[in-house]
């Protein structure tokens, strides 16, 4: 197990997923203990050559002995790469390395919507400045696998449900876009654009735990246990996007339009508007 030692990784401490896996690194050996430490004035002084800005979206990793500073998937790189060589070789690649730089940008930029702090972070934090086009194409690919989620879903819920159509789940779920979007256009404009990610956050990881019920279906059709666990899926979610409305400032009242919005449509599936 070989220790990548005499590098510090800068992380963001208020993200869950910085903190996740930059520990791992510590936990697991490819740092030393003292490979890591949070951004912030204090580090700003120990690493004056950083470029903070450019680390607010690229994780930096410095070499402690020349002060040379990777950014991004260079700093990945370089320290998995010191457990596992032949990835280098890999990434080396053009189009593989476009790939992944792609990937990283687009969770890097987003990871404020996938996994808010406590608080809402400002521009002097460590949170990214928002690229709209990052943002919006994770909303769009959050939409796709959330309708084709749900599609399959539905199957499982009949008769209780009537099966479904992929154009309507994908109207359903851009529906919301639109309903929520414009309610929060009119409370917080400012906050849109992170509403609409940390929305999508929502709907996607609910479409994660619908998943394994669908292998479920494949030996065993129940309609009422499924109904009964997606409920208990949506309540999970309800308490999530509360949450998140919270963090942002925006008036609780969005998540009771939340509520507001999936029961007109299941009254609309249902047919009885």
């Amino acid at each position: 197990m070989k220790t990548l030692h005499h590098h510090t990784i800068i992380y963001d401490q208020e993200c869950p997923l910085c903190n996740a896996y930059t520990g791992y690194f510590v936990k697991t050996g490819m740092l030393d203990d003292k490979g890591r430490v949070p951004f912030g004035e204090d580090t700003k002084k120990l690493f004056p050559t950083v470029d903070w800005e450019r680390a607010k979206t690229e994780i930096a990793l410095v070499n402690t002995t020349n002060g040379k500073t990777y950014y991004g998937i260079d700093s990945l790189i370089t320290i998995i790469g010191q457990r596992f060589p032949k990835l280098i070789a890999i990434i080396r690649f053009d189009f593989i390395r476009f790939l992944v730089q792609k990937l990283y940008f687009l969770i890097s930029y987003n990871r404020k919507v996938i996994a808010p702090g406590k608080v809402f972070e400002e521009n002097h934090s460590c949170a990214p400045p928002v690229n709209f086009t990052y943002r919006w194409i994770y909303i769009m690919l959050a939409w796709v696998i959330t309708s084709f989620v749900l599609l399959a879903y539905s199957f499982l819920l009949f008769p209780l449900v009537p099966s479904s159509e992929l154009g309507r789940e994908f109207l359903i779920c851009g529906g919301q876009i639109i309903f929520q979007g414009a309610i929060v256009f009119t409370l917080r404009k400012d906050r849109l654009i992170h509403y609409l990610g940390n929305l999508m956050t929502v709907s996607l990881i609910g479409a994660l735990m619908l998943t394994p019920m669908l292998l479920v279906g494949k030996l065993y059709h129940e309609p009422i246990l499924f109904l009964l666990y997606f409920m208990m899926v949506v309540a999970w979610m309800f308490v999530s996007h509360w949450r998140r409305v919270k963090v942002l400032g925006i008036p609780f009242i969005v998540s009771i339009t939340w509520v507001l919005y999936r029961l007109l449509v299941l009254l609309v599936i249902l047919k009885l508007i």
